[in-house]
């Protein structure tokens, strides 16, 4: 890996072919500057072996997990690994392997990476072919995600890093979360990028409407602490707006502008909101208090993961 200036991570589940031709689509357009990582998540009917790797003409290496852990543990993985032999001037670009990530759009990565002043460049979609359903979600979770977290997110995994970016992101126990809020979290410069989705080789993506919005809680996960301090501050809010309403029930009750039932009505009503939110707030310090006990970062333990490693260099011959 240490003779190639490009290194791609790319997951792969149950999708041989369709990596196949992802790597002979990057070996037409960066020839032997090119590493590939392919990382196969536990595929069982479809494995990944290094004959594709073969047909494919490209140097590269294939980590094949003992089970499946997911798209973004995966990924992790995959950077865990690079991260120990990654040397500076080379890149590497994270990527999925369906043909939605275009090889060509590498190159708009890159160009933003010679820039100084940025350490990753991210992929935003310029535009999506997706259901109703899927476009309407995708617009409610980056509202949420605004709201719950203070930050914006509008890419994927779709990037490029600079050595140290990727030892930083490594280092990172929420990496394996979600890949794109850990990078926000991270605290690198990113630089974003307008970059057009490509159509999917072939089939239909594994991840339903459920795992898609199991992601994007997942997002929100990485910032726990943010979201549950903001939910804490909007509790005591809604505590503080009750004790004003019971002064006010009992102002009125006094003054004989209550009618009948009202009162006792609107008391027990605002009484146990008061104590559902107060119960609520306190949950939620002590919450804070555990995780910033425990707020140790920790390198992905990718080893654990990795049942075998296959590699293969194109013959110079």
């Amino acid at each position: 890996m240490s003779a190639h200036k490009l290194i791609v991570v790319t997951p792969v589940y149950e999708d041989r072919d369709v990596a196949e031709r992802l790597f002979r689509e990057l070996r037409a357009l960066y020839g032997a500057t090119l590493f590939v990582l392919a990382v196969d998540d536990g595929s069982v009917r479809e494995p990944l072996t290094v004959e594709v790797l073969e047909r494919a003409k490209v140097d590269g290496a294939i980590l094949r997990l003992v089970r499946n852990v997911g798209h973004q543990r995966a990924i992790a993985i995959g950077l865990g690994y690079v991260a120990q032999i990654v040397q500076e001037g080379q890149t590497v670009v994270v990527m999925d392997s369906d043909g939605e990530d275009l090889p060509g759009s590498i190159k708009d990565l890159l160009d933003e990476l010679r820039d100084e002043r940025v350490d990753m460049a991210v992929a935003a979609r310029r535009s999506r072919v997706e259901t109703f359903r899927f476009k309407a979600f995708y617009v409610l979770y980056r509202l949420m995600f605004r709201v719950m977290t203070g930050k914006q997110i509008g890419f994927g995994n779709f990037m490029a890093l600079k050595p140290h970016a990727v030892r930083r992101l490594a280092s990172m126990q929420e990496l394996q979360i979600h890949a794109a809020a850990t990078a926000i979290s991270s605290k690198l410069r990113i630089a974003v990028t307008s970059i057009a989705r490509g159509p999917r080789y072939a089939g239909q993506s594994k991840m339903n409407f459920v795992g898609l919005v199991l992601h994007g809680f997942k997002a929100m996960m990485v910032f726990a602490e943010d979201v549950l301090v903001r939910v804490g501050v909007s509790c005591a809010g809604v505590g503080v707006i009750t004790v004003l309403g019971i002064v006010s029930a009992i102002a009125l009750k006094l003054t004989g502008y209550s009618t009948p039932g009202w009162f006792s009505v609107a008391l027990g009503l605002m009484t146990l909101i008061l104590m559902q939110t107060g119960a609520l707030t306190l949950m939620t310090l002590m919450l804070v208090g555990v995780m910033r006990a425990g707020n140790v970062a920790t390198k992905v333990c990718y080893q654990d993961f990795i049942e075998k490693i296959m590699e293969h260099r194109v013959s110079n011959d």
